[in-house]
């Protein structure tokens, strides 16, 4: 068992304000070993017992993380609500059932070990003999090999297992991880109890994005303070996040919370055309003026009164030359077949939602939709009505102008910029 017990602190800390954190600085470099992942990044606690499992929960929530995956939620106290249970499982989510995100599967094929730490830490701080590697498929054969290579180094005291993420827009919410370990199906799930009371073969559960876990690594061999050193006060660190459509070339980048939302799109080597407006958070997430985005922080504090957040960290650039509400309605179309079927919002709403916004952007009246909209909002199953209405409605909001030129039959939009997978049945 390699590593160090404690908050020891290893000679191989990186500069408090370097980026990248999470991935090797070069990008052709393939997988970390697990020697390379060592000689980058230093031994990870190891070992811990009952007050350094404490002392680290306390070390996150000094550090101010919150996760990645999209909710925001604090780690530190989902950490010690599963601690408190009895028998805890922990959950890597790696599913990114997003198709504009691709920050999961760059960190799991970038950095395998980093997130196989924090998977392992985080099964230590809260007392779990098991952790379950949920991962994209383009990143499978990655873990396994990763997750081979400790166990020939007994490396770990905490077994470890990988699985195929589900692949569906709604299997990466937690009900749904759960449910697609234990039976196949991902399921998501909005009622009580919450899975971190009782998840996986009824124990209390820990999901949490990869990144997430990736993060509580650097915080268990660096500190609160260090990663406090980049982002705000309010909002500290970093997060990955991809940049895509309009831009020369996208990517998947570590930027510092709070960083100006031009200066993510000169990671991607800037604007490749004109900008009309940027799709933020994914595609529960919100479209926004490009007139007022550019010079904003990308953090939840600097979107709020535009009504936005970082959601998935997805910023997607939408060209003059395409159409706002054709790009929205060939994502609702999508969406409305990646519903999990299980309640009427979603299993008849969704899918007549999805044809009225198609008939919007050919001309016809919003009245109807908007009197549907707020017949589905917050009345499913789970999350997944209540977020493609968030979309719907910033679209509305946006493409205002859009709306009536489309009223009076005139149209100038052709490109698509938006990735949306085939569409499919339930």
């Amino acid at each position: 068992m390699k590593g160090n017990a404690g908050l020891a602190r290893p000679q191989a800390v990186r500069s408090p304000g370097t980026l990248p954190r999470l991935l090797p600085a070069d990008a052709g470099a393939g997988p970390d070993s697990l020697a390379r992942h060592l000689a980058r990044y230093g031994p990870s606690p190891a070992g811990l017992g009952q007050r350094q499992r404490e002392s680290l929960i306390a070390e996150v929530a000094r550090a101010g993380l919150t996760g990645r995956g999209g909710g925001g939620y604090p780690t530190a106290r989902k950490l010690a609500a599963v601690a408190a249970g009895h028998a805890p499982v922990v959950v890597a989510n790696g599913t990114e059932g997003e198709p504009a995100s691709a920050k999961d599967k760059v960190l799991m094929t970038r950095s395998p070990q980093l997130v196989l730490d924090g998977a392992v830490l985080a099964a230590e701080m809260v007392g779990a003999r098991e952790a379950v590697i949920v991962a994209h498929p383009a990143a499978r054969r990655v873990m396994d090999d990763a997750v081979a290579e400790r166990a020939r180094a007994r490396f770990d005291r905490v077994r470890i297992r990988v699985r195929t993420a589900a692949d569906r827009f709604v299997a990466g919410e937690a009900s749904a991880v759960v449910h697609w370990i234990e039976r196949g199906v991902p399921t998501p799930i909005a009622s009580p109890p919450r899975v971190g009371e009782r998840g996986l073969r009824g124990a209390p559960t820990l999901v949490q994005n990869v990144e997430t876990l990736a993060h509580v690594a650097l915080i268990a061999r660096y500190g609160a303070a260090w990663f406090r050193s980049v982002g705000t006060p309010a909002e500290p660190g970093s997060m990955l996040v991809t940049v895509l459509g309009a831009v020369r070339e996208p990517v998947c980048a570590e930027i510092a919370i709070g960083t100006e939302i031009g200066q993510a799109l000169d990671l991607a080597g800037g604007r490749s055309a004109p900008l009309q407006a940027l799709l933020l958070g994914g595609y529960f997430g919100d479209w926004v003026s490009v007139t007022v985005a550019m010079d904003r922080p990308f953090s939840s504090a600097g979107l709020a009164d535009l009504g936005a957040g970082t959601g998935a960290g997805v910023i997607a650039a939408l060209p003059a030359g395409a159409c706002g509400l054709k790009e929205t309605a060939r994502v609702v179309r999508y969406l409305a077949g990646e519903s999990a079927g299980q309640c009427g919002p979603c299993r008849f709403g969704l899918a007549a939602i999805a044809g009225q916004v198609e008939r919007l952007a050919h001309g016809r009246d919003a009245d109807l939709l908007h009197r549907w909209l707020g017949q589905v909002d917050g009345r499913g199953g789970c999350a997944h009505p209540g977020g493609v209405v968030r979309l719907i409605r910033s679209a509305l909001r946006v493409f205002d102008a859009e709306l009536r030129q489309h009223a009076m039959g005139w149209c100038c939009g052709t490109t698509s910029v938006l990735p949306v997978p085939p569409g499919r049945s339930r």
